[in-house]
């Protein structure tokens, strides 16, 4: 079973969903002696093992693969609407049709099946934890499991479970928070209280995860007692991410106020670059992937247009120390703390 303490650098890519993560960025990150993860959100089974392979013929290193494990929660459906209806003149504008908002569970089963089948180093589950019988599954044919928290509840939750590692999230994360419940307002706990909070339940090694650009600041979570920092935003602009030219601009942008969390454009806390359209819609319901539905043919216009007020724009908080270039040397830049 993978060891995320025996890596060379303890460094993970966090999974980005809906474009950054390529097999080409997690083999970039092997090759420095960290390990890479697939982003499952969002894609097919078959698109997740395509890339699985892709990985291993890149790369001889581990690969991590991210899979979304979500519960059906109540929604307020005519809340829903009444945010669509805000959201027609915004379509029209861009010359599309809003999105059917619906539950599903981004075909978790089938991904799982692709999981057992094909089986990566390790996997790790967002915005929820599997069941005991899922993990012991999973640890049973040699799979370390790692489940994103992002509090001390749902930290103890997980090890029940039987994970074998926590990815800690704090609030200075880009993209969306891992809380388990959507109607959750996430925690704003700082990532150096939360993750020594983690560790303080002496279960599982702890990774820590939330607006890492810079060495010293992963090493002051080293500190903290964590055995690896995971890395989104500092890998954005990198040559092998799938990030959209349109968010990589904006990350750039001066003219751009920092960030913000909204539910504007998911449904779902999310951390975005402040924009027009997370300025406009503070009042968007709690309901996802509702309005990850809802909105996502809009968004995806915006991104093509480049139209960086309405797309959003993922990005932690130290975004601003973003540096470009190869993957490969931002992971040695970030993982010499070690």
């Amino acid at each position: 079973m993978f060891d995320a303490r025996s890596l060379v650098l303890p460094v993970l890519c966090a999974p980005m969903a809906g474009g950054p993560s390529t097999p080409e960025l997690v083999a970039a990150v092997n090759s420095a002696g960290g390990i890479g993860f697939l982003a499952a959100g969002y894609r097919s089974a078959a698109q997740v093992a395509d890339q699985i392979a892709q990985v291993r013929a890149l790369s001889t290193g581990p690969v991590g693969v991210n899979l979304f494990v979500m519960a059906e929660e109540p929604v307020d459906m005519a809340s829903v609407g009444v945010y669509g209806a805000k959201l027609a003149v915004e379509a029209e504008r861009l010359g599309v049709e809003l999105g059917r908002p619906l539950w599903d569970d981004d075909g978790l089963t089938d991904k799982l099946e692709v999981v057992f089948d094909l089986r990566p180093d390790m996997v790790s589950f967002t915005f929820g934890t599997p069941g005991p019988d899922v993990l012991h599954r999973l640890a049973g044919i040699g799979i370390t499991t790692a489940v994103t928290v992002t509090s001390v509840d749902e930290a103890r939750l997980a090890v029940a479970h039987g994970a074998d590692l926590m990815v800690v999230q704090g609030p200075e994360a880009g993209g969306h928070r891992g809380t388990f419940r959507v109607a959750d307002e996430p925690s704003s706990l700082p990532l150096t209280e939360l993750v020594p909070a983690v560790v303080s339940l002496g279960s599982v090694p702890v990774v820590a995860a939330g607006g890492i650009m810079t060495a010293s600041r992963a090493s002051e979570l080293l500190s903290k007692g964590a055995v690896a920092v995971q890395v989104g935003t500092a890998l954005l602009d990198t040559d092998e991410a799938g990030t959209a030219a349109t968010h990589r601009a904006a990350l750039h942008d001066p003219l751009i106020d920092g960030t913000l969390v909204t539910r504007a454009f998911t449904g779902r806390p999310a951390r975005s670059l402040v924009n027009r359209f997370a300025r406009e819609h503070p009042d968007a319901p709690a309901a996802y992937p509702h309005i990850h539905h809802l909105t996502a043919p809009l968004r995806a216009a915006a991104m093509r247009v480049g139209d960086a007020s309405t797309a959003h724009l993922w990005a932690g908080t130290g975004y601003r120390k973003l540096q470009p270039g190869p993957a490969r040397d931002v992971v040695l830049t970030i993982g010499v703390a070690a």
